[in-house]
């Protein structure tokens, strides 16, 4: 292991192991030893460090990126240069920038191990990177090399956008570089103005940015090849929509791509916020611009420049993984060419052209040959929010068939459209079916019959059809038996919102026994049965009325189903009459007494009297004979 101190910057940036490379410079993980925090050192390669003209502008520009505070953007902490001494004794001084030092990965690496991102992904991404190039567009810094290693990917899903400035330096380098006629971009991404070493301005931006979300939906740039051929198609050739590529993209983003990939910078976005607006409206589901559907519209027609123009642009060199010096479109030379050799440069460039021009010939040729026949085809608008009925009616008159699913919904009403497959602002053939997912509202379900289940049973049958037990009470009942359900509410067999509590009355298995007394046993007799009890009768002597119910047992209150009642019923006494007994004087016959019987049939002794003056009329008796005795 080695002791050599790590090298120092600033006298307090540590210089540590090398994490990145490019074309102007090489990033390093870094410490700041006064904060004790990581950073990311930037040096500027000494080739370009021998440059006085670039130093003067990257030290300007170093300090105004070092202004930028934004989420998006990589945050600079700090700028400085460094001394070095060439091997021929020489001191060279080398520009680096601090920066935040991001825990993640480049959109390259994601793009490496994923292949693509899903559209609402590469949407959220995108938008941020625009997010960025809107504020850094406003403080007056054009990035002018957006690409996918320039874009970082925290753990935490955050985007940063990284090198602000290097590519504005060379920009503004440009009016002194007449000798080297050299501008600075990644042949992949750059812009038709670039290609042709135009003035660039934030609209440059935003084609790289196009060039950036179309490879995270498909995979791959929108064009291929060697860098003459690159440049070349940037200035003439018509991109394909990314959904050719991959079919998963939705009009909308195919809308959005090629409206940041117009040739005319003056038809593109016309600025980084535009065309966030439109990213932002697809990830809400909500239309995107219609000038961004005009482009849509007007997909498939190559707009060609002229041939001197394309082949100077072809002529331009660029570089296909760095930023790369390239010759732009010739517009005169201020220096002198032997007569020679530019009629020989000459002859080569019209070579040059005319092959170039024969084989994009060829190409479109073949491309059109492989396409099939023309169908007509609408863009569907967005059905969603739309009643059934509505969207039907939208879908019928475009020449669509609608295809109904249905879905339950708290938010939406029954009938309205929640959904739509295919989506807004896709084309698709007429005849064809789009599929609308309506809302049926809140589920709903029938309460089911709980009569006679215990309670247990009740919740569990609830549960099953969705629904909730809600109160429980009790309620005597003279024919369910006890702790069975006598009845719910809301009652068997209505539809109720699923989730719904539903109230059940269980039934105590008693009856409530009213106070019977002084009425009559007749005309309780009935009332005593429907109750669902019994009668036992037993009868007493009394004043009341006969039938008079005198007593019961049990008393009023709750009895047990199927309980016996006494009653004690009133009946009239028996009626007793009574004769005063008087003495009478009776003829009594001479010979024989008569008995008699009283009233009550008990017999009762009567006194003959004796004779007397009182004449009084008595039953005959038979004549007595003479004394038997004589």
């Amino acid at each position: 292991m080695s002791d050599t101190p790590p090298r120092l910057l600033g006298g307090r940036y540590e210089v540590g192991e090398l994490i990145g490379r490019g074309g102007m410079a090489e990033v390093h993980l870094g410490h700041d030893a006064r904060l004790g925090r990581p950073v990311a050192i930037k040096i500027l390669r000494s080739d370009h460090a021998r440059d006085a003209t670039f130093m003067h502008r990257f030290r300007r520009e170093a300090q105004s990126v070092a202004g930028l505070n934004h989420r998006s953007v990589v945050a600079v902490y700090d700028s400085g240069e460094d001394q070095i001494t060439e091997a021929g004794g020489a001191v060279l001084d080398i520009p680096y920038i601090v920066m935040e030092y991001v825990d993640g990965r480049t959109l390259r690496e994601v793009l490496n191990e994923e292949g693509t991102l899903e559209p609402g992904e590469a949407a959220r991404i995108t938008g941020a990177v625009l997010d960025a190039l809107a504020y850094s567009h406003q403080m007056g810094i054009v990035h002018r090399d957006i690409k996918p290693g320039n874009v970082m990917v925290a753990d935490d899903g955050a985007v940063k956008v990284m090198d602000f400035g290097i590519a504005r330096a060379v920009a503004d380098a440009q009016a002194t570089m007449t000798q080297t006629q050299a501008v600075i971009g990644t042949a992949q991404y750059i812009s038709p103005e670039q290609a042709r070493g135009e003035t660039v301005d934030n609209r440059s931006d935003i084609y790289s940015t196009g060039c950036l979300l179309f490879e995270l939906l498909t995979g791959r740039t929108p064009f291929v090849g060697d860098p003459i051929s690159l440049t070349y198609q940037h200035v003439n050739a018509a991109p394909p929509l990314p959904s050719d590529l991959n079919p998963d993209v939705p009009a909308g983003l195919d809308a959005v791509v090629l409206h940041a990939l117009t040739k005319d910078r003056d038809e593109r976005y016309p600025d980084a916020l535009d065309m966030e607006e439109d990213l932002d409206a697809f990830r809400r589901g909500l239309p995107v611009s219609p000038a961004a559907m005009a482009s849509l519209q007007r997909a498939g027609h190559t707009e060609l420049l002229p041939a001197a123009a394309a082949g100077a642009a072809a002529a331009g060199a660029m570089g296909t993984e760095h930023p790369t010096a390239v010759t732009p479109v010739a517009q005169g030379s201020t220096g002198e060419i032997p007569e020679e050799r530019r009629r020989r440069g000459v002859v080569g460039w019209i070579i040059a052209g005319v092959l170039l021009l024969a084989l994009a010939g060829l190409a479109f040729f073949a491309w059109q040959q492989s396409q099939p026949d023309p169908v007509d085809q609408v863009r569907l608008e967005n059905l969603v929010g739309m009643t059934q009925e509505e969207a039907e009616q939208t879908l019928e008159d475009a020449g669509l068939e609608p295809e109904i699913e249905t879905e339950e919904s708290e938010d939406e009403e029954s009938g309205t459209v929640l959904a739509q497959d295919p989506g807004q602002g896709e084309r698709v053939d007429v005849g064809s079916t789009v599929t609308l997912t309506v809302s049926t509202g809140i589920g709903q379900t029938q309460v089911p019959d709980l009569a006679g289940m215990s309670e247990d049973d009740a919740r569990g049958a609830l549960e099953d059809a969705g629904l909730e037990l809600g109160e429980s009470t009790t309620e005597n009942s003279q024919d369910v038996p006890e702790d069975e359900v006598i009845s719910s509410s809301p009652g068997a067999g209505e539809t109720v919102d699923q989730g719904t509590s539903v109230d059940i009355v269980v039934s105590t298995g008693q009856v409530e026994l009213p106070d019977f007394r002084g009425q009559s046993i007749s005309d309780v007799r009935q009332e005593v049965y429907a109750l669902g009890l019994d009668i036992e009768e037993e009868t007493t002597e009394s004043d009341e009325e006969a039938g008079t119910i005198l007593d019961q047992s049990p008393g009023a209150g709750t009895v047990d189903q199927g309980s016996t009642v006494t009653f004690e019923v009133a009946t009239a006494p028996a009626v007793t009459s009574t004769e005063t007994e008087t003495e009478t004087e009776t003829p009594t016959p001479t010979d024989s007494s008569s008995s008699l019987t009283s009233s009550d049939g008990e017999p009762s002794s009567t006194t003959t009297p004796e004779p007397t003056s009182t004449s009084a009329t008595q039953p005959s008796s038979p004549e007595t004979p003479p004394d038997a005795s004589d």
